[in-house]
């Protein structure tokens, strides 16, 4: 019964204890030091680059499956202002490769073809703007994270030689913190981070092979009329 007793006594004072012990995210990163700021700033701005990269290039993927039969139809029948006007009401990579080709006929086919890669060059590079800063970011991060743990590693060896014979693990707690803290940050955002940049590679190259396709496609059409007078 004395024990029952004296563990109903301590048991509002350790759920108390453990209660006041609890960190929200906030507190964390708030002992995690100044470090903390350039790695919270430099994760939302990954953060908006993903999420808006990703949308361009998810519009840049969907393509018109009866695009490229009606470009064909309007060629053979001689519509050629149907045609641009068609490619010009399409909003897609593929429409303004096949614009510039519809605009170059009457010019030697390596010519027009050689106009619709460098279009292609330039849709692309349009698609990988602000790439390399995800990149950056993602390879940033982790080294941030580890400044933290220089830099909470050398407040707990100063307070440490401040303290002398009276260390206590209080006086090495702040040091501590920044240290784990800054690091465990810096590497969730470094790997979301390549993660992000490795998945927006994957779909431009889905873009990339479309618009090789699409090439492809149109040089047979213009090739069609060669072949169906022999």
């Amino acid at each position: 019964m004395a024990f029952i007793q004296l563990a109903m006594q301590e048991g509002p004072a350790a759920v108390q204890k453990a209660s006041e012990m609890k960190l929200t995210l906030l507190d964390l990163a708030m002992k995690g030091g100044w470090v903390m700021v350039p790695i919270v700033l430099l994760s939302l701005v990954a953060a908006y680059i993903f999420i808006e990269r990703f949308y361009v290039i998810r519009k840049a993927t969907k393509e018109d499956t009866n695009f490229m039969n009606r470009i064909k139809d309007y060629i053979h029948d001689g519509k050629i202002d149907a045609a641009l006007a068609l490619c010009r009401s399409t909003d897609s990579p593929s429409a303004r490769m096949v614009e510039k080709g519809i605009s170059r006929l009457g010019r030697p086919l390596q010519d027009i073809s050689t106009a619709i890669e460098n279009v292609g060059k330039l849709e692309i590079s349009k698609l990988e703007k602000s790439f390399p800063t995800l990149a950056t970011i993602s390879g940033a991060e982790p080294m941030l994270g580890f400044l933290g743990t220089v830099i909470g590693m050398i407040r707990s060896f100063y307070a440490m030689s401040q303290a002398g014979n009276n260390i206590e693990v209080s006086l090495l707690s702040d040091g501590i913190y920044t240290a784990l803290i800054t690091t465990v940050a810096g590497l969730i955002v470094g790997i979301l981070g390549y993660f992000a940049y490795n998945t927006l590679v994957v779909r431009v190259e889905r873009v990339v092979f479309n618009l090789e396709a699409t090439l492809t496609e149109f040089m047979d059409i213009l090739n069609e009329p060669l072949k169906t007078g022999r």
